[in-house]
């Protein structure tokens, strides 16, 4: 038996401006998909999804290696990905394997609900590395993570959550680039992850963006306040950090409001605002419109008072840590 984990992601700059080539910076979180793999006792492969949907779903592989369900799956296209990943790899000799992918540290245990941490890319670079492991193939499992999620996505993606996924920690990252380069953590630079309660269509706001590409001044002052942040964060001073981050914000607000992507819906607006009054930084991670946001400031007791005043807007406190490792084999 396999298990292998993978960390995910929150992208605290650079969003949206990555796809142009901008530099993000984003964050490995302490939430990790599971991938177990073992040979099973039957004649068929199996599937089961805790944390995604439950149940178990079997599959054959036919001679051109297309994954043949034998009952009808539901209608989710994270089963896409699944097959981009196994078609990675040279798999008619396999036995039957028995296939757990484990998303449930990424979910709401409440309702259900996901947070907005990169499951599907934690998911992706987890899979192609217990597979790799289990049969001992020679592939880079970066490649092979990175070509299959674009697949899944349909080219839309930038890829900072599977380099964030392979690596780990805090990294700055370029649609691209070779390699993603590690950035350290200020010391005094403390941080907090909320959830609006609301779960956030990133594809479909990657599809309406890509409908709306007309608009390129707004890109533009985006991916120069992303590149500014960058420079700031790389001096390591935490008030030059802080103060990098309005101009970003406000880019990022009049890049939403120019394409119409809803960035700051869910709450993230009022709470922006009420940062800002505070004397913190506060922004939605990502594609926004829901899932997760992130304040950050040099005075803990004013990120505490400002997380009471948003937990009164309903927006719950999340007990998330960065800094986690990258993809690891556990056995």
């Amino acid at each position: 038996m396999t298990t292998v984990t993978a960390p995910g992601k929150a992208v605290l700059s650079g969003e949206y401006a990555v796809l142009e080539g901008a530099p993000a910076i984003s964050a490995a979180v302490d939430r990790r998909a599971r991938v177990t793999i073992a040979e099973s006792p039957g004649a068929e492969h199996s599937i089961t999804t805790p944390g995604y949907l439950e149940g178990t779903w079997l599959f054959r592989v036919n001679d051109d290696g297309d994954l043949e369900w034998q009952e009808p799956i539901p209608e989710s296209t994270a089963f896409v990905l699944v097959e981009e990943i196994w078609k990675s790899f040279d798999a008619g000799n396999w036995p039957a394997l028995a296939i757990t992918v484990d998303t449930q540290e990424f979910c709401d245990a409440a309702t259900g609900l996901k947070y907005g941490l990169g499951s599907s890319a934690a998911v992706a670079v987890a899979l192609a590395a217990a597979l790799q492991s289990f049969f001992s193939v020679e592939l880079d499992i970066g490649s092979v993570a990175f070509d299959a999620h674009d697949r899944f996505q349909r080219g839309r993606g930038s890829g900072v959550d599977i380099a964030t996924s392979l690596h780990g920690g805090l990294i700055e990252y370029q649609r691209g680039g070779d390699a993603a380069r590690q950035l350290q953590w200020p010391m005094d630079l403390h941080y907090q992850f909320l959830w609006s309660g609301q779960v956030a269509a990133t594809s479909a706001k990657l599809v309406k963006l890509g409908e709306r590409r007309a608009n390129n001044d707004s890109m533009q002052l985006l991916s120069g306040c992303a590149e500014a942040v960058v420079s700031a964060w790389l001096t390591g001073d935490c008030r030059q950090i802080l103060d990098s981050f309005p101009a970003y914000i406000d880019a990022l607000q009049q890049f939403s409001v120019d394409h119409d992507l809803g960035i700051f819906d869910a709450g993230h607006e009022g709470l922006v605002q009420l940062a800002a009054d505070a004397g913190v930084v506060y922004k939605p991670c990502g594609a926004g419109g829901g899932d997760i946001g992130i304040v950050l400031t040099d005075n803990r007791d004013a990120m505490t008072a400002f997380c009471d005043q948003a937990a009164q807007q309903s927006f719950q406190i999340l007990d998330i840590e960065t800094g986690e490792q990258g993809v690891e084999v556990l056995d």
